[in-house]
């Protein structure tokens, strides 16, 4: 060993005992964040408190600069940590929201949401059940103790499954569903029970580690005030939760969902069709490229049907994609016709359109694009 290499020795081995100390502090944080969990559950409170993460960022964020810390780093590094309590939040049992507990059955449940909102409700302390094809028989013996029947099914099959439903419920019981589009699913509802009926939306997939700071969509479509004890679940869960309306929800869920990935679809398939291998790709990609490709990459990795429901639910979905092909066009003929100042003016018309949002997005797709190229490059 040369002798420089000599003088690294000692404040190396330093470096190793503070980052043990380090690893040994967070130890011993995840078992006080054990011991507030256990408070939690006992006092009926939520996984995931905005307002108490926001004091306790900043906070930290201050104390860093008084130590010559990047307090940016330092507030990315918290969050980490707090994201991991969250994480150990979802393995123990979560606070109800009731007095006693709910009866709620998951038709579908042996599907990935069905299985995720049954395991977490099952952990708050509700009774919880599952009716897929094979059990079916089983709706008659249980229907007359059930608070809540939630369709989680593809949507292909949602409105035959809820018709199916049609006269086997007593009235108190909430009719609700898990489909991305809420007009057609919540009509159905209606025609099929006289209770109340609510349409819902998860907005995640059934891969996420917790519900914590995930978001659900709630549309009262008849007495939806009867499932208010839900929504409050949903929060105890660490949920944001917002209402909405049924037609403004599928409107803008068109853009969100139909259009976004039908884009990826082009994508892939533009890359099939020239032989552009990902891996290839990625050798010389930039950072951004790179966070566009995963997350085009993500959606081939899941299931064609899933997506084909996603994107062919509703006519008013498919006649977006038709505008869409149409707008394409326009912007084709730029292309043909060599129309570089046709470009500028089309470009500047959409950053006037995006306004403010366009410095927001600047900025939060660098701190994704900075961490991606940290952990990945």
């Amino acid at each position: 060993m040369s002798h420089r290499h000599k003088d690294l020795e000692s404040p190396r081995k330093r470096i190793d005992e503070i980052d043990e100390q380090i690893l040994d502090l967070l130890s011993e944080r995840g078992d006080i964040v054990r011991d507030v969990i256990k408070r939690k559950v006992e006092n009926q409170l939520p996984v995931f408190v905005p307002a108490r993460e926001e004091e306790k960022s900043k906070a930290f964020k201050d104390l860093a600069k008084t130590k010559g810390i990047d307090p940016d780093w330092a507030e990315d590094f918290l969050r980490m940590i707090m994201t991991a309590s969250r994480a150990t939040q979802s393995q123990e049992t979560f606070p109800i929201a009731t007095e006693s507990p709910k009866h709620i059955l998951f038709v579908g449940g042996e599907g990935g949401m069905g299985k995720l909102y049954k395991r977490i409700a099952d952990q708050s302390g509700h009774e919880t059940y599952s009716i897929d094809k094979k059990n079916w028989h089983e709706l008659e013996e249980i229907s007359p103790k059930l608070d809540m029947v939630i369709v989680t099914v593809p949507i292909n099959v949602t409105e035959s499954v809820i018709e199916r439903l049609s006269g086997r419920l007593k009235k108190e019981t909430i009719l609700a569903d898990f489909t991305s589009n809420k007009s057609n699913p919540i009509d159905a509802m209606l025609a099929a029970h006289n209770g109340p009926v609510v349409g819902l939306h998860p907005m995640h997939g059934p891969d996420v580690q917790n519900l914590s700071k995930q978001l659900m969509v709630f549309c009262n479509a008849r007495d939806g005030e009867n499932a208010k004890w839900f929504m409050e679940q949903c929060e105890l869960w660490g949920m944001r939760v917002i209402e909405a309306d049924p037609q403004k929800h599928d409107h803008v869920m068109h853009l969100v969902q139909g259009l976004r990935h039908f884009v990826a679809l082009l994508h892939g398939s533009f890359m099939e069709e020239f032989d552009l291998k990902p891996t290839d790709m990625l050798d010389y990609s930039s950072p951004i490229y790179r966070a566009e490709l995963m997350m085009t990459g993500r959606i081939f990795a899941q299931d064609a049907e899933l997506y084909a429901d996603i994107v062919f639910a509703n006519k008013e979905r498919r006649d977006l994609l038709l505008k869409f092909f149409e707008h394409h066009k326009k912007l084709v003929k730029m292309v043909e016709q060599n129309d570089r100042e046709g470009f500028i003016k089309e470009f500047e018309g959409v950053t006037d359109f995006f306004g403010k949002f366009a410095t927001q997005a600047l900025t939060e797709s660098g701190y994704l694009i900075n961490r991606l190229a940290d952990r990945f490059a």
